[in-house]
């Protein structure tokens, strides 16, 4: 079972990757989204020729052969784009086997627990408590983050009040009942990271996410060692001598690895296993619409140490209307959880004419197809 093509359907924002075998298996992925365009060129370029031609059978052989000839180009495209090989070889193994990735994976659950998700900084407070609100009524989520400082804000609000204001909004309108999260996109310092922890522990906030600039790990210690808050992170690292440290010295109280930063599912899946180790929970960062919720629903639905609950983007086509019309079936939240594909692989199809208006390339081995 050789590989025989790789193939990518790219725009701006998200790429997609087919890898077809000389024994007519095939699988789809996809890389990690925004400047997906220069990704697949990556993909062509430092991946695609490391693989061509070998037995698709060993995922991890592959990924490390991919790191290892890349090895002068250690930084977050090469992991990018191994992200589409990675997925689309979990899809064509899981498919083979007839069950789904999750299933492969040793899950068996229907559904996943998610939390609504925020993207929105500009967002008044009471536009967000009250889509908030909405969204409750609707799908009957029970767990909702909202964004607080500004972004590498050097302890600068989004405008003047902001944080409190939302907090406190946010919670009077929802109740008590419910289950809030905060991300402070490395806002803070230690200290004013931490004078805000205590604001978000009198509002019953339960969840802190990367509360200060995520390159300074000690910093974000601190603030660890001196809340009673859970505090996450790890969304931008896919270097394994960085997650071993924030594991080791306990960073976070959560640790929050991205699928698609850390170059698929079987880089993921390393973290999830060191954090098991360290009795760590993993709640996985996966902040769009994309193919990246559905990885990380189907890790999250099989490792022994998944979080309370999975990450789910709230915004829609008014905000990213690039996530438009990419795969089916779309994703179907019910009482609060993601209900899981049923079909083999990670259980979507390719919206065809969404593929005929990319951008295509092959690279190929062997007799063409």
């Amino acid at each position: 079972m050789k590989i025989i093509s790789i193939e990518t359907f790219t725009n701006e924002y998200i790429g997609l990757l087919r890898l077809r075998t000389d024994t007519g298996e095939e699988g789809w992925g996809q890389t990690c989204t925004y400047n997906a365009d220069i990704t697949a060129q990556v993909v062509h370029k430092q991946v695609a020729p490391h693989v061509l031609g070998l037995d698709a059978s060993n995922i991890d052989a592959l990924k490390v052969r991919v790191l290892e000839r890349e090895h002068k180009f250690p930084g977050t495209y090469l992991y990018r784009a191994l992200c589409g090989l990675d997925t689309a070889l979990w899809d064509m193994h899981a498919k083979q086997e007839g069950k789904s990735v999750c299933q492969l994976l040793g899950g068996h659950t229907n559904s996943v627990p998610v939390y609504a998700s925020s993207m929105q900084r500009e967002i008044t407070p009471e536009a967000e408590a009250d889509r908030f609100l909405a969204l409750k009524e609707e799908y009957g989520y029970q767990s909702f983050k909202f964004r607080v400082g500004k972004e590498c804000g050097h302890d600068i609000d989004q405008w003047e009040g902001r944080t409190e204001a939302i907090v406190k909004r946010v919670r009077q309108v929802l109740g008590d009942e419910v289950t809030l999260l905060v991300d402070a996109n490395s806002a803070y310092t230690p200290a004013k990271a931490i004078e805000v922890g205590h604001m978000l522990q009198d509002y019953g906030v339960s969840h802190f996410e990367e509360p200060c600039p995520y390159w300074q790990p000690d910093w974000t210690r601190q603030v660890t060692e001196a809340l009673d808050i859970d505090v996450s992170g790890g969304e931008q690292d896919h270097d394994m001598r960085i997650w071993q440290h924030m594991v080791n010295t306990k960073v976070v109280n959560i640790v929050q690895p991205d699928v698609c930063y850390m170059g698929g599912v079987t880089r993921t899946l390393e973290v999830a296993d060191m954090a098991k180790k360290a009795n760590l929970p993993v709640t996985l960062h996966c902040a769009n619409l994309s193919l990246v919720t559905l990885f990380s629903a189907h890790i999250m639905g099989a490792i022994p140490n998944a979080g309370k609950y999975l990450e789910f983007s709230i915004e829609g086509l008014d905000y990213y209307p690039w996530q438009a019309h990419v795969f089916k079936p779309n994703f179907d939240i019910q009482q609060g959880r993601l209900m899981m594909p049923h079909k083999p692989g990670w259980g979507i199809e390719l919206d065809p004419e969404w593929l005929a208006l990319s951008d295509y390339k092959v690279s190929y081995s062997g007799d063409r197809f």
